[in-house]
């Protein structure tokens, strides 16, 4: 089985930043972390290959500094990775994102699975995955929770629907997005990071992929921020000292004071 996990890099939330002009996250490559959710995805599509033998690609779209997500990718046991990079990816929304990944599965032969994170926690759209597989032609579940079977023509997973769970029978090829489950991350083996830092990663560009320009960047984005705030500080920390004792009876008071007020 081919899969190809798609994967982002995403701001360290002490460190983000708007452009004021563009009103889009500034993305500087210092101090970014894997979109956490992809790290799930990439644990899925591991345990995946576990079952169904072949092969696991990851795959980016952003600055060249984003090349750090496929070596940690690698390091953690996908087979290799690819960079889409190009100033013309530049402020691209959910649909021109999803616009130039089609593109970068296509230049990579195709999938039988695709698996993305549930969402990127710098814009918690949710939508690239339901995109992407619009973009491809191929049917998708979203919000997986967990694989129950996976076999070289189809999978069986359960996805969280609302407040409930479904079991969903899914024909290959597909693209899932997974949320947080039963995939917990495993950290890399120093071995994996000697790999994932010695691996060759392909890096495709704009003209690489055949990409129709005006529908990539801020040109092919139909949505545009119109404003961005910092929400107002509604609290302040109080620090509660002195013995066990001592400090159960101040949270009391604090919790009385904050439910019935001082009174």
């Amino acid at each position: 089985m081919k899969i190809i996990v798609c994967m982002k890099q995403v701001p360290a939330a002490a460190t983000a930043s708007i452009d004021p002009l563009t009103k889009t996250i500034v993305r500087t490559g210092r101090n970014a972390v894997t979109n956490p959710f992809d790290l799930h995805a990439l644990q899925a599509a591991l345990d995946i290959r576990k079952q169904a033998e072949g092969t696991v690609t990851a795959i980016t779209m952003g600055i060249p500094a984003a090349e750090k997500v496929l070596r940690d990718a690698i390091a953690r046991g996908a087979n290799d990775g690819a960079i889409l990079s190009d100033r013309a990816f530049a402020g691209s929304d959910t649909l021109a994102t999803s616009y130039a990944l089609s593109l970068g599965v296509e230049k990579l032969g195709g999938a039988d699975l695709i698996v993305c994170g549930k969402m990127a926690v710098d814009g918690d759209t949710a939508q690239i995955g339901p995109e992407l597989a619009q973009h491809l032609g191929i049917p998708h579940v979203s919000d997986v929770c967990e694989i129950l079977e996976a076999a070289e023509d189809h999978l069986v997973v359960r996805r969280e629907w609302d407040d409930a769970e479904q079991e969903v029978y899914l024909p290959l090829p597909a693209l899932i997005t997974v949320a947080k489950g039963k995939n917990l991350p495993q950290l890399p083996t120093i071995g994996g990071m000697l790999r994932g830092r010695a691996a060759e990663i392909a890096v495709y560009t704009a003209e690489a992929l055949q990409a129709d320009v005006a529908r990539c960047g801020l040109k092919g984005s139909p949505t545009q921020v119109v404003r961005t705030f910092t929400p107002p500080v509604r609290g302040q920390a109080q620090a509660v000292e002195g013995n066990e004792q001592q400090q159960a009876e101040k949270l009391a008071m604090i919790i009385q004071e904050v439910l019935y007020g001082k009174d």
